[in-house]
């Protein structure tokens, strides 16, 4: 597997102060913090869109130069009630994965992983108090130049840079449209299908049964199945000094307007104006059918320095998400391999795996704590070291990892393991 998480995160390193690496990054950082300039717009039907914008959040508390920005959409399906939980907790459930004492560097390395951990700890803790609801989760965290983004469902966040080129950031986990998933949900005991109506007729788009959900990946719906993963596509960006316009937003929009189109309408004005402008340019298109929710989050050079010349505008390539193994570090997209030579955007990390061994990789230390027990990779709580067991053990996809090679799980997180890849019927326990 060797992700780029695994290559670095994991190496022995000589103690540092934290005061020292802070230092140590406030002395090296070549460019300039840029500004950040965000705004809203939504229009409510359902009541079911939630969002959060956070732009205080700290690294080491107490010190500014370690702040990141948050920037969220949950569009909720069958009530509210898992929009505004992943809302209140998914941030904290991510950050709790997070190992203390990184520099920036590490801490940027170890998001994707800690991403994965928090979307499934926040998907299991919620189902846990037996409410049915389900929903999308776009998630973005804006550190300087850097740009992290997890999904699952079909919310979006595209990139919009300097002479017009545009990227999605990413991928729509829709049955309709991606036969990936579709062949991940039967082959873990789901089943895919129309709705039928009265004389056998089949309409609408494909879902999942039961449920009939037309996603494939959500937090929540433990009505469907398992097989509804809440393992996130996640992709990590870095912008030049040029910076960008992300444009994060609900199916409501997405529905209605292409990524182009809400990147276009929107140009040239500020943040909070965009925002407004991408809602409008939906409902002109579409009318009030769903909830509707966008953010635009401006990435400002210092001092409004002058960006370089535009470059020609590139055609954007469609990103699909993976099916049971990892894809290649260095192949990345193409619209994001002409972005990165003309210095616009460098991709730093892309994974889409709905395996969970796969995605949490190999920890070398065991993931064992100060107190000699050993960390669960997904819930974070101790484990003593004859209760754990290695995410990579009974996994059939995962030829290079060994069974007593963390990082490991307490039996719940296992549990759910197993019943996310179809080993076990949904809800059934080990005892």
């Amino acid at each position: 597997m060797g992700s780029r998480v695994e290559r670095h995160q994991h190496k022995h390193h000589d103690l540092v102060p934290l005061a020292a690496l802070i230092s140590r990054e406030m002395r090296s950082e070549k460019m300039e913090k840029p500004t950040l300039r965000y705004g809203y717009a939504t229009q409510s039907r359902k009541g079911e869109d939630y969002f959060m914008m956070k732009t205080d959040c700290q690294r080491v508390s107490g010190h500014q130069s370690s702040s990141f920005s948050v920037f969220a959409i949950f569009d909720g399906h069958n009530g509210n009630a898992a929009a505004l939980y992943s809302r209140d907790n998914l941030l904290n459930d991510i950050l709790s994965a997070i190992p203390r004492g990184l520099g920036r560097e590490e801490w940027l390395q170890a998001l994707p992983r800690a991403l994965v951990a928090g979307f499934v700890k926040t998907d299991k803790e919620f189902q846990s108090k037996g409410q049915t609801s389900g929903t999308t989760a776009t998630f973005v965290i804006v550190d300087r130049w850097t740009v992290t983004v997890a999904s699952v469902g079909d919310s979006r966040c595209i990139l919009d840079t300097q002479g017009g080129a545009v990227s999605v950031l990413t991928v729509d986990h829709r049955l309709e449209d991606n036969q990936e998933e579709r062949e991940r949900v039967k082959a873990s005991g789901g089943e895919v299908g129309r709705l039928s109506i009265l004389g056998g007729a089949e309409i609408g788009p494909l879902r999942c049964w039961p449920g009939g959900l037309c996603l494939s990946r959500s937090i929540g719906d433990m009505d469907v199945g398992e097989f509804i993963v809440p393992i996130p596509y996640v992709k990590q960006v870095k912008l030049s000094n040029a910076g960008g316009r992300l444009i994060i937003a609900s199916d409501g929009i997405w529905d209605a307007v292409s990524s182009e189109m809400a990147a276009k309408s929107c140009r040239g004005l500020p943040a909070e104006l965009a925002a407004r402008q991408v809602v409008k340019e939906a409902l002109r298109t579409r009318g009030l059918r769903d909830d509707t929710t966008c953010i635009v989050v401006d990435i400002i050079p210092p001092d409004n320095a002058m960006p370089p010349p535009s470059p020609p505008r590139k055609k954007q390539s469609k990103l699909r998400s993976l099916f049971f193994r990892t894809k290649s570090y260095g192949s990345a997209s193409k619209l994001s391999k002409k972005l990165s030579a003309v210095g616009i955007v460098e991709e730093l990390f892309e994974e889409g795996s709905a395996m969970l061994a796969e995605r949490l990789g190999n920890d070398e230390t065991g993931g064992s704590s100060t107190s000699g027990l050993f960390i669960c990779g997904v819930c974070q709580v101790d484990i003593a070291a004859s209760e754990g067991i290695s995410v990579h053990a009974g996994s059939i996809f995962s030829t290079s990892s060994k069974p007593w090679q963390g990082p490991f799980l307490c039996a719940d997180c296992r549990n759910k393991k197993d019943a996310m890849e179809g080993k076990r019927p949904s809800g059934v326990k080990v005892t």
